[in-house]
Protein backbone atom coordinates (compact mmCIF):
# COMPACT_ATOMS: atom_id res chain seq x y z
CA UNK A 1 0.00 0.00 0.00
CA UNK A 2 1.72 3.06 -1.39
CA UNK A 3 0.03 6.29 0.91
CA UNK A 4 -0.59 6.34 4.10
CA UNK A 5 -2.54 9.43 3.01
CA UNK A 6 -6.47 9.89 4.12
CA UNK A 7 -7.62 6.94 1.59
CA UNK A 8 -4.87 4.87 1.25
CA UNK A 9 -5.16 4.93 5.33
CA UNK A 10 -8.58 3.52 5.71
CA UNK A 11 -8.05 0.73 2.24
CA UNK A 12 -5.28 -0.43 4.55
CA UNK A 13 -7.57 -1.33 6.94
CA UNK A 14 -10.62 -3.00 4.50
CA UNK A 15 -7.54 -4.85 3.03
CA UNK A 16 -6.54 -6.43 6.06
CA UNK A 17 -9.82 -6.98 7.74
CA UNK A 18 -10.86 -8.77 4.28
CA UNK A 19 -7.65 -11.28 5.12
CA UNK A 20 -4.32 -9.83 3.54
CA UNK A 21 -1.02 -8.59 5.53
CA UNK A 22 -0.60 -5.29 4.25
CA UNK A 23 2.61 -3.01 4.83
CA UNK A 24 1.42 0.20 4.25
CA UNK A 25 4.30 2.94 3.23
CA UNK A 26 4.12 6.64 4.38
CA UNK A 27 6.34 9.34 2.75
CA UNK A 28 7.73 10.67 6.16
CA UNK A 29 9.43 8.59 8.48
CA UNK A 30 8.34 9.42 11.99
CA UNK A 31 4.55 8.91 10.61
CA UNK A 32 5.23 5.22 9.56
CA UNK A 33 6.86 5.00 13.11
CA UNK A 34 4.11 6.33 15.02
CA UNK A 35 1.51 3.79 13.18
CA UNK A 36 3.70 1.05 13.62
CA UNK A 37 3.81 1.84 17.26
CA UNK A 38 0.49 2.94 18.11
CA UNK A 39 -1.14 1.18 15.24
CA UNK A 40 -3.02 4.53 14.38
CA UNK A 41 -2.54 7.39 11.92
CA UNK A 42 -3.11 10.50 13.90
CA UNK A 43 -2.31 12.83 10.63
CA UNK A 44 -5.67 11.26 8.58
CA UNK A 45 -7.19 9.14 10.73
CA UNK A 46 -7.48 10.10 14.45
CA UNK A 47 -8.73 7.74 16.89
CA UNK A 48 -9.30 4.44 15.08
CA UNK A 49 -7.01 1.57 15.02
CA UNK A 50 -5.68 0.01 12.46
CA UNK A 51 -5.26 -4.03 12.24
CA UNK A 52 -1.99 -5.84 13.57
CA UNK A 53 -1.56 -7.31 9.81
CA UNK A 54 -1.28 -3.62 8.72
CA UNK A 55 2.84 -2.88 9.06
CA UNK A 56 3.49 0.57 8.22
CA UNK A 57 7.15 1.45 6.99
CA UNK A 58 8.64 4.39 4.80
CA UNK A 59 10.92 1.96 2.65
CA UNK A 60 9.07 1.72 -0.55
CA UNK A 61 11.82 -1.16 -1.51
CA UNK A 62 10.72 -2.77 1.90
CA UNK A 63 6.75 -2.05 1.04
CA UNK A 64 7.13 -3.89 -2.62
CA UNK A 65 9.50 -6.89 -1.73
CA UNK A 66 6.98 -9.84 -2.88
CA UNK A 67 4.00 -7.91 -3.37
CA UNK A 68 1.13 -9.65 -5.32
CA UNK A 69 -1.08 -6.22 -5.10
CA UNK A 70 0.50 -2.80 -5.30
CA UNK A 71 -1.98 -0.30 -3.96
CA UNK A 72 -1.36 3.26 -5.28
CA UNK A 73 -2.91 6.30 -2.94
CA UNK A 74 -0.41 8.99 -3.50
CA UNK A 75 -1.87 12.38 -4.81
CA UNK A 76 -2.63 11.90 -8.46
CA UNK A 77 -0.47 14.76 -9.68
CA UNK A 78 2.79 13.03 -8.31
CA UNK A 79 2.37 9.46 -9.35
CA UNK A 80 4.76 9.58 -12.50
CA UNK A 81 7.50 11.04 -10.34
CA UNK A 82 6.77 8.49 -7.07
CA UNK A 83 6.62 5.86 -9.75
CA UNK A 84 10.06 6.88 -11.38
CA UNK A 85 11.71 6.15 -8.19
CA UNK A 86 9.98 3.35 -7.25
CA UNK A 87 10.80 1.38 -11.15
CA UNK A 88 13.43 -0.80 -10.24
CA UNK A 89 11.83 -1.96 -7.29
CA UNK A 90 8.33 -2.39 -8.98
CA UNK A 91 6.81 -5.99 -9.38
CA UNK A 92 6.60 -6.96 -13.02
CA UNK A 93 3.65 -9.65 -12.31
CA UNK A 94 2.00 -8.03 -9.64
CA UNK A 95 -1.54 -6.62 -9.73
CA UNK A 96 -1.33 -2.46 -9.58
CA UNK A 97 -4.47 -1.13 -7.81
CA UNK A 98 -5.61 2.45 -8.07
CA UNK A 99 -7.07 4.32 -5.96
CA UNK A 100 -6.75 7.71 -7.42
CA UNK A 101 -9.16 9.94 -8.61
CA UNK A 102 -7.55 12.70 -11.12
CA UNK A 103 -6.46 13.51 -14.58
CA UNK A 104 -2.40 14.45 -15.05
CA UNK A 105 -2.00 17.72 -15.43
CA UNK A 106 -0.35 18.51 -18.92
CA UNK A 107 -1.00 14.51 -20.27
CA UNK A 108 -4.24 14.82 -19.62
CA UNK A 109 -4.10 10.78 -18.77
CA UNK A 110 -5.87 8.74 -16.42
CA UNK A 111 -3.94 7.26 -13.73
CA UNK A 112 -4.31 4.10 -15.06
CA UNK A 113 -2.55 5.24 -18.28
CA UNK A 114 0.22 6.76 -16.34
CA UNK A 115 1.09 2.90 -14.31
CA UNK A 116 0.77 1.49 -17.56
CA UNK A 117 3.14 3.93 -19.55
CA UNK A 118 5.96 4.32 -16.51
CA UNK A 119 5.65 0.72 -14.62
CA UNK A 120 5.83 -0.98 -17.73
CA UNK A 121 2.77 -2.99 -16.75
CA UNK A 122 0.06 -4.31 -19.21
CA UNK A 123 -3.51 -2.33 -19.27
CA UNK A 124 -5.02 -5.68 -17.84
CA UNK A 125 -2.82 -5.52 -14.75
CA UNK A 126 -4.28 -2.30 -13.59
CA UNK A 127 -7.52 -2.44 -11.60
CA UNK A 128 -9.29 0.73 -10.58
CA UNK A 129 -11.27 1.32 -6.96
CA UNK A 130 -13.65 4.04 -7.46
CA UNK A 131 -17.16 5.16 -6.46
CA UNK A 132 -18.08 6.24 -3.20
CA UNK A 133 -15.46 6.26 -0.78
CA UNK A 134 -15.67 8.81 1.57
CA UNK A 135 -12.92 7.38 3.69
CA UNK A 136 -13.76 8.45 7.43
CA UNK A 137 -16.81 6.41 6.80
CA UNK A 138 -15.48 3.09 5.21
CA UNK A 139 -12.74 3.24 8.18
CA UNK A 140 -16.09 3.43 11.02
CA UNK A 141 -17.26 0.71 8.96
CA UNK A 142 -20.15 2.04 7.89
CA UNK A 143 -22.35 -0.03 4.82
CA UNK A 144 -20.77 1.28 1.56
CA UNK A 145 -20.65 -0.31 -1.71
CA UNK A 146 -17.57 0.20 -4.69
CA UNK A 147 -16.78 -0.52 -7.79
CA UNK A 148 -13.49 -2.86 -8.98
CA UNK A 149 -12.99 -1.41 -12.57
CA UNK A 150 -10.12 -3.47 -14.54
CA UNK A 151 -10.41 -4.89 -18.26
CA UNK A 152 -9.72 -8.21 -17.47
CA UNK A 153 -12.74 -9.66 -15.54
CA UNK A 154 -10.80 -12.44 -13.38
CA UNK A 155 -8.48 -9.80 -12.42
CA UNK A 156 -11.34 -7.20 -10.95
CA UNK A 157 -12.20 -10.46 -9.25
CA UNK A 158 -9.58 -10.71 -7.52
CA UNK A 159 -9.19 -7.64 -6.25
CA UNK A 160 -12.83 -7.85 -5.06
CA UNK A 161 -12.72 -10.56 -2.90
CA UNK A 162 -9.13 -8.69 -2.07
CA UNK A 163 -11.65 -5.95 -0.27
CA UNK A 164 -14.56 -7.63 0.42
CA UNK A 165 -15.24 -7.07 3.85
CA UNK A 166 -18.54 -7.34 6.27
CA UNK A 167 -19.06 -3.33 5.65
CA UNK A 168 -17.45 -3.12 1.85
CA UNK A 169 -18.88 -4.43 -1.04
CA UNK A 170 -17.18 -4.21 -4.35
CA UNK A 171 -18.71 -4.80 -7.49
CA UNK A 172 -16.66 -5.27 -11.01
CA UNK A 173 -16.82 -3.25 -14.10
CA UNK A 174 -14.46 -3.90 -17.26
CA UNK A 175 -15.01 0.23 -18.00
CA UNK A 176 -11.87 1.62 -16.64
CA UNK A 177 -12.28 4.79 -18.84
CA UNK A 178 -15.68 5.53 -17.90
CA UNK A 179 -15.14 4.94 -14.00
CA UNK A 180 -11.84 6.64 -14.05
CA UNK A 181 -13.47 9.68 -15.68
CA UNK A 182 -15.97 9.47 -12.82
CA UNK A 183 -13.78 9.69 -9.95
CA UNK A 184 -12.28 12.69 -11.15
CA UNK A 185 -15.04 14.83 -12.67
CA UNK A 186 -16.78 14.36 -10.06
CA UNK A 187 -14.56 16.39 -7.93
CA UNK A 188 -14.91 19.35 -10.34
CA UNK A 189 -18.61 19.21 -9.94
CA UNK A 190 -18.30 19.18 -6.67
CA UNK A 191 -15.97 21.64 -5.91
CA UNK A 192 -18.82 23.68 -8.00
CA UNK A 193 -21.22 22.86 -5.77
CA UNK A 194 -19.43 23.58 -2.77
CA UNK A 195 -18.76 27.43 -4.45
CA UNK A 196 -23.03 27.47 -5.18
CA UNK A 197 -23.39 26.81 -1.19
CA UNK A 198 -20.70 29.26 -0.18
CA UNK A 199 -22.59 32.32 -2.20
CA UNK A 200 -25.86 30.82 -0.34
CA UNK A 201 -27.44 29.19 -3.08
CA UNK A 202 -30.03 26.33 -2.08
CA UNK A 203 -31.34 22.65 -2.79
CA UNK A 204 -32.39 24.11 -6.18
CA UNK A 205 -28.76 25.29 -7.24
CA UNK A 206 -27.09 21.55 -6.07
CA UNK A 207 -29.73 19.78 -7.87
CA UNK A 208 -28.99 21.33 -10.79
CA UNK A 209 -25.31 21.57 -10.84
CA UNK A 210 -25.08 17.57 -9.65
CA UNK A 211 -27.65 16.25 -12.78
CA UNK A 212 -26.20 19.17 -15.31
CA UNK A 213 -22.65 18.07 -13.82
CA UNK A 214 -23.27 14.53 -14.44
CA UNK A 215 -24.35 15.20 -18.26
CA UNK A 216 -21.12 16.54 -18.62
CA UNK A 217 -19.48 13.73 -16.98
CA UNK A 218 -21.44 11.60 -19.32
CA UNK A 219 -20.68 13.23 -22.84
CA UNK A 220 -17.36 13.08 -22.21
CA UNK A 221 -16.90 9.58 -21.22
CA UNK A 222 -18.71 8.25 -23.86
CA UNK A 223 -16.97 10.26 -27.22
CA UNK A 224 -13.97 8.74 -25.17
CA UNK A 225 -15.54 5.07 -25.63
CA UNK A 226 -16.53 5.36 -22.17
CA UNK A 227 -20.28 3.09 -21.33
CA UNK A 228 -23.40 5.20 -20.90
CA UNK A 229 -24.78 3.02 -18.11
CA UNK A 230 -21.32 3.56 -16.18
CA UNK A 231 -22.18 6.58 -15.37
CA UNK A 232 -25.34 5.82 -13.80
CA UNK A 233 -23.73 3.47 -11.40
CA UNK A 234 -21.82 3.90 -8.51
CA UNK A 235 -18.69 5.09 -9.95
CA UNK A 236 -20.35 7.82 -11.74
CA UNK A 237 -23.87 8.68 -10.11
CA UNK A 238 -22.98 7.19 -6.72
CA UNK A 239 -19.78 8.94 -6.44
CA UNK A 240 -21.13 12.00 -7.54
CA UNK A 241 -24.00 12.69 -5.05
CA UNK A 242 -21.53 11.24 -1.93
CA UNK A 243 -19.03 14.24 -2.75
CA UNK A 244 -21.19 16.79 -3.38
CA UNK A 245 -23.75 16.18 -0.54
CA UNK A 246 -21.18 15.10 2.21
CA UNK A 247 -19.47 17.73 4.92
CA UNK A 248 -16.30 14.49 4.71
CA UNK A 249 -15.67 15.86 1.29
CA UNK A 250 -13.08 17.97 0.71
CA UNK A 251 -13.67 19.68 -2.45
CA UNK A 252 -17.14 20.78 -1.49
CA UNK A 253 -15.62 22.17 1.34
CA UNK A 254 -13.03 23.62 -0.40
CA UNK A 255 -15.69 24.89 -3.02
CA UNK A 256 -17.73 26.62 -0.22
CA UNK A 257 -14.47 28.32 1.44
CA UNK A 258 -13.87 29.64 -2.42
CA UNK A 259 -17.41 30.56 -2.83
CA UNK A 260 -17.63 32.79 0.61
CA UNK A 261 -14.97 34.82 -1.42
CA UNK A 262 -11.73 33.61 -0.29
CA UNK A 263 -8.90 33.36 -3.01
CA UNK A 264 -7.56 30.08 -3.82
CA UNK A 265 -4.00 31.02 -2.32
CA UNK A 266 -6.46 31.93 0.81
CA UNK A 267 -8.13 28.86 0.86
CA UNK A 268 -4.98 27.07 0.91
CA UNK A 269 -3.22 28.71 3.06
CA UNK A 270 -5.65 28.08 5.52
CA UNK A 271 -6.61 24.52 4.67
CA UNK A 272 -2.71 23.04 4.18
CA UNK A 273 -4.55 20.59 1.82
CA UNK A 274 -5.26 20.85 -1.82
CA UNK A 275 -8.47 18.96 -3.28
CA UNK A 276 -8.11 16.92 -6.19
CA UNK A 277 -10.33 18.81 -8.67
CA UNK A 278 -8.58 22.12 -8.08
CA UNK A 279 -5.73 20.87 -9.58
CA UNK A 280 -7.87 18.31 -11.92
CA UNK A 281 -10.45 20.47 -13.67
CA UNK A 282 -7.64 21.69 -15.64
CA UNK A 283 -7.05 18.49 -17.40
CA UNK A 284 -10.71 17.71 -17.32
CA UNK A 285 -11.40 20.97 -19.53
CA UNK A 286 -8.21 19.89 -21.40
CA UNK A 287 -9.75 16.76 -22.08
CA UNK A 288 -12.94 18.45 -23.52
CA UNK A 289 -11.43 20.54 -25.45
CA UNK A 290 -9.52 17.58 -27.53
CA UNK A 291 -12.57 15.76 -27.38
CA UNK A 292 -15.02 18.57 -28.72
CA UNK A 293 -17.21 18.50 -25.87
CA UNK A 294 -18.91 21.59 -24.12
CA UNK A 295 -17.92 21.37 -20.22
CA UNK A 296 -19.46 24.62 -18.88
CA UNK A 297 -19.09 23.87 -15.23
CA UNK A 298 -15.76 22.76 -15.58
CA UNK A 299 -15.09 25.41 -17.46
CA UNK A 300 -16.78 27.91 -14.69
CA UNK A 301 -14.42 25.84 -11.88
CA UNK A 302 -11.44 26.74 -13.83
CA UNK A 303 -12.19 30.31 -14.49
CA UNK A 304 -12.76 30.63 -10.75
CA UNK A 305 -9.74 28.95 -9.11
CA UNK A 306 -7.11 29.63 -11.87
CA UNK A 307 -8.08 32.54 -13.96
CA UNK A 308 -9.09 35.18 -10.69
CA UNK A 309 -12.99 35.21 -11.94
CA UNK A 310 -15.78 35.98 -9.38
CA UNK A 311 -17.98 33.44 -8.47
CA UNK A 312 -20.83 35.96 -8.64
CA UNK A 313 -19.79 36.86 -12.19
CA UNK A 314 -19.58 33.40 -13.37
CA UNK A 315 -22.97 32.19 -12.05
CA UNK A 316 -24.54 35.34 -14.23
CA UNK A 317 -22.83 34.13 -17.39
CA UNK A 318 -23.86 30.51 -16.93
CA UNK A 319 -27.26 31.64 -16.41
CA UNK A 320 -27.43 33.85 -19.75
CA UNK A 321 -26.22 30.96 -21.29
CA UNK A 322 -27.95 30.47 -24.63
CA UNK A 323 -31.15 28.29 -24.16
CA UNK A 324 -31.64 24.37 -25.37
CA UNK A 325 -32.94 21.26 -25.09
CA UNK A 326 -31.86 18.97 -21.93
Amino acid sequence: MLGAGSWGTPFSKVVADAGADVVLWARRAELARTIQTSRENPDYLPGLRLPDTVRATSDARDALAGAEFVVLAVPSQTLRENLGLWRADLPPDATYVSLMKGIELGTAKRMSEVIIEVAGVSADQVAVVTGPNLAREIAEEQPSATVVACTDHDRAILVQDACRTAYLRPYTNTDVVGCELGGAIKNVIALAVGIAGGMGFGDNTRASLITRGLAEMARLGVSMGAELGTFAGLAGLGDLVATCSSPLSRNRTFGERLGRGQTLAQVLDETKQIAEGVKTCRSVLDLGHRAGVDMPITAAVVRICHEGASAASIVRAMMARQAKAE
